[in-house]
């Protein structure tokens, strides 16, 4: 895997690079002050992930996310957290804030490998071919997958994709989250954002702004936050 690194601050840059330079073997291809600059680059060479500040000049970040390609993989690095909700509307990888924890950063590349890999097989032919009250029948690579409600942690939106977390393994099926959550009963299941769905019985901890199930970090949308606290929490907790 390749990255190229958009920061306006050369501190940030060299602090960016440091970073990836230990905790991963991923090529930085470049380095750029601006989005602009990084934009010519793009059109020449082929970059699998994108480390991305948002307060910039000339072009935000969040503006040069929308001009990418549907295909691209962004990881947000950022000192503010406000713009979190957005990046996830745009589909990022991940959103780190600055200072970057190498412990974090090391999970939101290996999140993007994962990505990489999957959407690089032919598991992205993969279909859901029937439901029922209790299970999905997922085809892929010529099998058929049970797939049993209980079993499934989380369900996250990737591009034109899903990615089903289960306790065994992750499946990636070409449908959009808004239908597999149709044909998912129950009332286990919570949309929490654009992107997750999850499965409150897998819920460890939350905060006003985060679900934690396991070691993911799921962010939680201002939309979905009442309707997350009344049915969760019941009610008892203020989310402001």
């Amino acid at each position: 895997m390749n990255c190229i690194v958009v920061d306006d601050e050369p501190l940030a840059r060299a602090e960016m690079r440091s970073l990836i330079t230990e905790t991963s073997k991923i090529d930085i291809l470049g380095e750029f002050s601006n989005a602009p600059s990084a934009l010519d680059f793009l059109k020449d060479n082929d970059v699998d992930l994108i480390f991305l500040d948002i307060e910039m000049p000339l072009v935000t970040g969040l503006e040069f996310a929308e001009m990418l390609p549907k295909g691209s993989l962004i990881i947000f690095t950022t000192a503010y957290s406000q713009y979190a909700l957005k990046s996830y509307e745009l589909e990022a990888v991940d959103y780190l804030l600055k200072p970057i924890d190498t412990e974090r950063l090391q999970k939101a590349i290996d999140k993007a490998i994962l990505y990489t890999e999957l959407l690089s097989k032919e598991t992205v032919k993969n279909t859901v071919e029937s439901n029922t009250a209790d299970f999905l029948f997922i085809k892929a690579e010529r099998r058929f997958y049970k797939i049993s409600f209980s079993e499934i942690k989380f369900i996250e939106g990737l591009k034109d994709y899903v990615v089903i977390h289960t306790r065994q393994q992750k499946l990636i099926t070409a449908m959009n989250l808004k239908t597999i959550h149709q044909k998912i009963s129950g009332e286990n299941f919570i949309r929490v954002s654009k992107s997750y769905v999850v499965n409150m019985n897998y819920i460890d901890s939350f905060d006003n702004h985060n679900i934690y199930v396991e070691d993911a970090e799921i962010p939680l949308g201002e939309v979905y936050k009442a309707d997350f606290f009344t049915k969760f929490a019941g009610g008892l907790l203020n989310p402001e």
